[in-house]
Order: C-alpha cells, then structure tokens, then sequence
C-alpha cells in the first residue's frame, strides 16, 4: 500500500514540483494552496507524513502544526517544515513545536525524498511492537540504529548466564549494563542495618533490571541476585543512553519497553502498605505464582525459600508459615516437600476483595 503524503504550499509552482516528484517516487499525495485547506486535508485523510511551508495566507505553518498537535488523531504524525527561510530562530521554534524536520528552500529531490524516507521509517519503527525476549529487543536495537541512524554496539548483544543465588549486581556499584532477563527469575531486595532484606521486586523472563540507575546516572540502591539458574542479556550503557539521548521519538519507544512493570511495581506497594497479613500473603503468593508460569494455564510448583517469599509479602518468616498452613487447611494451596501449588486461585484472588 502506497503512504499517503499531505503537501501545504502556497506557491503553485513549488507546490506541483513537488508533487510531481513524490508521486513518481510512487507516493499518493494529496494537496492544499494554504494552511486552513491543509487541515482540513490532513484531518480528513489522517495522512502517514506531513511536508508544510511556513509562510502561508490565512494560516501559517506554525499555526497548522499547533492545531494538529491539539488533535490526537492528529498529533503524531510527522511533520516536516519547507521555507525559504534559513533563520535558526525559525528552525528552533519549529523544532520545539514539535516539528520533526526542517528543509530549507531551495532543495534538490534526493535532499527531499531522503527526508520523507528517513521519517517514514521512523514513524513505522514507532508503530511497531517488539517482544520483550533477545529476538524483539535486537530487531528494536537493530532498527533504530539502521533507522534512526543511532551509533550502537554492532551484532547481537550477548547473552551471559547466572547461577542460582549468584549476584548480578551489588548495592553501591556503578552500572555498566541494561539487563534483560531471557530466562530463569531474578530477585531485586534491598538490606536494613542489621542485615534483614526485603525483597523489592521478582522478575522473569522478559523484564529489564537495572535501569533506574542508568536513568538516574547514580550507584545501585538494591541488589539483584538469580533465584534459580538465569540468563541474561546485557545492553552496553553506552547504547542505552544513545537510545534516550539521540532522537526523542526512538526513546519513547525504548521507555515503553522499559516500563512495562512500572504499574505492577506500583500495585505490589500499595498492597504492602494497606492490606492485612492474609490478602498480604495471598498477593504475594498469586504474584510470585504469575512470575512461575510459563503459559496461561499452568499450575507450576513455587520453589521460592519461605525467607524469600516472607520479604516479598513483607513480613516476618513464622507469620508467613502459620499464614501458609491456614491457606493449607482451607484447601487454597498444597504444600509437598517443601514446594507450593496454587489449588484454588478464584479463591486466593477473593482474598483481595
């Protein structure tokens, strides 16, 4: 299917060249003599890419890109200015309108076709998903380097395995690396001064650690350490800042893959902070549950130690294990040598309630 182009000129000459040559570099493109036509056209359209003059009758080109950025079927298409005028202020206040490119009167047609493709390609980039497994990331990271054309680490990153209880980073080191957890479960806890860890976070397969400290350019404020054998991807701090630092519509995209357990982060301090010890326990359980399933209905078997599955409920180990044995009397949860297995989930999640 050809991408749709809507073109704002003013200049009638300017205007069919340019037509003309997006049309044989097999663009359909759609036409307007002035800024109040033009948003019409795009509004009616919903074009894959707009190319608009600055200085126009009736409305400017600062006032079509204003009053598309206020529609939200609108707002997100890119948008490249055409003048004649090469000041910088004009290109700085384009730019912080939200502009995503700027060509300067008179230009050639490669100069023009290089930047409708560039941002053409963006764009598709940004509507693309990509699984959070070692495919998804590096078709992510391969398309924005080729994409965007943002210098990263060449090949596919590597993969580096852990062994159970083995410590993939330390409180107060400095970070050198995004992680991606490929496989197995990853504990995030913090110690008190007297040596007592709470359990922060749990994570499996398809979550990233480690951020929040490359985002904040601080030393780790946790820990991470592997609940059972692990592999891990790890992103070069180098390409993670490159991903947020080069172009901002690229890190949009790199930030919702990073933030997909913001919200479960979220939820898991609420719980501890309102909720008694049995909806405490019971969350935690049917948490630690989900992080242990594979596929949608699988009963897995919780190999979690009770000292860690204390810290995730945030309380005390014999509390946890009394709390434990009453679930067991009530036909919730089966315990056989040592393991927990969910018997009646609908249930457990009615403790919530």
């Amino acid at each position: 299917m050809k991408k749709k182009i809507v073109l704002i000129e003013d200049n009638k000459a300017v205007r069919e060249n340019i037509v003309e040559i997006l049309e044989l570099a097999n663009y359909e493109v759609f036409a307007a003599p002035n800024g109040k036509k033009g948003v019409d056209l795009v509004q009616s359209e919903t074009p894959d890419l707009i190319i608009c003059d600055i200085m126009m009758p009736e409305l400017d080109g600062y006032g079509v890109l204003h009053m598309l950025g206020k529609n939200t079927k609108t707002s997100s298409i890119p948008f490249i200015f055409l003048t004649a005028k090469a000041d910088r202020t004009d290109f700085r206040k384009g730019m912080e309108m939200g502009a995503d490119d700027y060509i300067t009167k008179p230009f050639d047609d490669i100069e023009l076709l290089n930047a409708v493709e560039i941002r053409l390609r963006k764009n598709d980039l940004l509507k693309s998903e990509f699984a959070t497994n070692p495919e998804g990331v590096n078709d992510f990271l391969n398309n924005a380097r080729d994409t965007a054309k943002i210098d990263l680490t060449k090949g596919d990153r590597e993969v580096q395995p852990f062994k159970k209880k083995q410590m993939i980073y330390i409180h107060g080191h400095r970070p050198s690396f995004l992680y991606l957890v490929v496989k197995g479960k990853v504990k995030i806890f913090r110690t008190n001064e007297d040596g007592k860890e709470l359990i922060t976070s749990l994570h499996k397969e398809g979550d990233f650690i480690g951020y929040t400290s490359l985002l904040e350019e601080t030393s780790y404020l946790d820990n991470a350490e592997a609940l059972e054998d692990c592999e891990l991807m790890l992103i070069p701090k180098s390409d993670f800042y490159a991903l947020l630092n080069t172009d901002a519509q690229v890190a949009k995209k790199f930030i919702k893959l990073l933030s997909q357990n913001l919200v479960e982060r979220e939820e898991a301090l609420l719980n501890l902070a309102y909720n008694s010890l049995r909806k405490r326990v019971a969350n935690g359980l049917l948490h630690v549950y989900d992080k242990y399933k594979k596929l949608p209905g699988d009963k897995p078997k919780l190999e979690i130690p009770r000292e860690d599955l204390a810290q995730v409920v945030g309380t005390a180990t014999e509390s946890l294990i009394r709390t434990l044995s009453d679930f067991k009397t009530e036909k919730l949860i089966e315990i056989k040598e040592g393991k927990i297995c969910v018997i009646d989930e609908a249930k457990l999640k009615n403790l919530l309630n």
